[in-house]
């Protein structure tokens, strides 16, 4: 099922999430929604909190790489500093050059079963990785840009906004 993703300013999304302690038909649900919510919105990441849910959770897939399902995750920074043109499905239609992200890192998790796993990223899966799990700690990638930065983005933001609601009362 596709379920809404919330959108900047939304006040759920700066909650943090729980972690998940029920490994159950209920949670395989929610990550089967949150896959088919991904792929229809076309992104390549989503934190169950974009959909209204606070538990530690995300799923991604990144060009060839397998999908991944992410359950309390935690990761570990090994590589250095890049630059990216990043966006998120909840702050849509603007994209912003970052340097918050490193290229490399070591991916602690839990799957479906609740059993451990570990894997490394690299490149746009790595920095997917780091921008899921600051969306389960309540924060957006427009948090990492400089106030000015930060204050263009989320004007462009808001006018794509505004030119979407207009577009959507004159159909």
């Amino acid at each position: 099922m596709i379920r809404e993703i919330l959108a900047h300013p939304d006040p759920r999304l700066r909650q943090v999430s729980r972690p998940v302690e029920r490994f159950d038909d209920e949670l395989r649900s929610l990550v089967d929604d949150m896959i088919d919510t991904m792929h229809d919105a076309e992104g390549i990441g989503l934190a169950a909190v974009q959909i209204g849910v606070h538990l530690r959770l995300a799923v991604m897939k990144v060009d060839e790489n397998p999908l991944r399902i992410m359950i309390n995750p935690e990761y570990e920074k090994l590589g250095e500093p890049m630059e990216l043109d990043e966006g998120c499905l909840s702050v849509p239609g603007v994209r912003e050059k970052t340097k918050s992200r490193v290229d490399r890192v070591h991916v602690r998790a839990l799957d479906l079963e609740g059993q451990p796993y570990e894997f490394e990223a690299n490149g746009l899966e790595a920095a997917c990785v780091q921008h899921e799990c600051d969306h389960i700690d309540g924060h957006l990638y427009v948090d990492c840009l400089s106030n000015v930065r930060r204050a263009r983005v989320l004007k462009r933001y808001r006018r794509e906004r505004e030119r979407a609601a207009e577009r959507e009362t004159r159909d």
